[in-house]
């Protein structure tokens, strides 16, 4: 038998009864790992990366998907006015006898530029005003919170409407700019709000005892910490600004001809769908196609970036 006084035997050093355990307990994982690790395993991220990378592949590089380019003199013949879909031609043709299929392919450049271009710029106007709205606080929120306001209360496409009937370009660079004009505010109010729920944490509060500065702070501390939710917001607006422009370039108020856009191609064939179908039926399927994967991204890297859903 064991004598119950006998002192408890410590294990011998060297070892490793346990320690594998006691190692995983003090690796701290990342939120930025965690959510790689989440994306990388989660299909609705994979299927929309793929539809996104095609996308911009067929952005970039159109003539990979098509010989002819709908700017070259002749692509346009009015004997092919409205064909339907034949061989080497899968899409028909429009009323003015050019190829659905050629504009299709090149109409997703203009969409991808504002997109991005957009999204991007919304990013970083919203972000860096949301970050020194949070950061200095005082007058200088509460100036920027009420500039904010005016523009919360322009709706997108009526300010859009307002805006473009003021320029005659009709070129993606200037939609892209007034949606940024009007689409900034969002992106400001979520920046700040994540910076004032992280500008008073522990760590915040000792790098500013030992002396850090402002912007040591803002770069290094809070920052990385309040960046998670604005991506997501951006991704998740990359569709809405593409949307956006096809609605705007439908009512006539966006990119012009001769440059190629999905809205554009969809208000050319509205009025002949009973007859004609092919005409709207691919420039609208591209068009969702796009708008869901970029939802459907944004949705992906919420529920990996958001710890709550974890």
């Amino acid at each position: 038998m064991t004598d119950p006084t006998a002192a408890p035997t410590m294990p011998a050093p060297g070892t490793t009864d346990g320690a594998d355990e006691q190692a995983k307990s003090e690796r701290v994982a990342s939120l930025w790992s965690d959510a790689r690790r989440d994306l990388v395993r989660n299909p609705i991220f994979l299927i929309s990366a793929v539809i996104i990378l095609g996308l911009i592949v067929l952005s970039v590089a159109p003539q990979l998907f098509t010989e002819r380019s709908p700017y070259e003199k002749g692509f346009c013949q009015l004997s092919n006015s409205m064909e339907p879909p034949k061989s080497g031609h899968p899409f028909g043709y429009d009323v003015q006898g050019c190829d659905v299929y050629t504009r299709t392919i090149y109409g997703a450049r203009n969409s991808v530029i504002v997109g991005i271009l957009t999204s991007a710029m919304t990013s970083m106007v919203g972000g860096v005003l949301g970050l020194i709205a949070g950061l200095r606080g005082g007058w200088v929120d509460t100036v920027l919170s009420r500039i904010t306001e005016i523009f919360f209360a322009i709706p997108l496409m009526l300010g859009g409407l307002l805006f473009l009937s003021m320029f005659d370009t009709g070129n993606v660079y200037t939609v892209a700019l007034i949606l940024m004009v009007l689409g900034w505010p969002s992106v400001f109010r979520i920046m700040r709000g994540a910076v004032l729920s992280n500008k008073h944490n522990d760590y915040v509060i000792a790098a500013r005892a030992l002396g850090a500065g402002t912007w040591r702070i803002a770069t290094r501390h809070v920052l990385p910490n309040a960046i998670a939710p604005v991506i997501v917001l951006s991704t998740i607006n990359l569709g809405i600004y593409i949307s956006a422009e096809a609605a705007l370039s439908y009512l006539g108020i966006g990119v012009q001809s001769p440059n190629i856009s999905w809205g554009l191609m969809i208000a050319d064939a509205q009025s002949r769908f009973l007859n004609h179908p092919h005409m709207l039926l691919y420039p609208s399927l591209f068009l969702s196609v796009t708008v869901l994967a970029f939802i459907m991204l944004g949705d992906a890297v919420r529920d990996a970036l958001d710890p709550k859903l974890r």
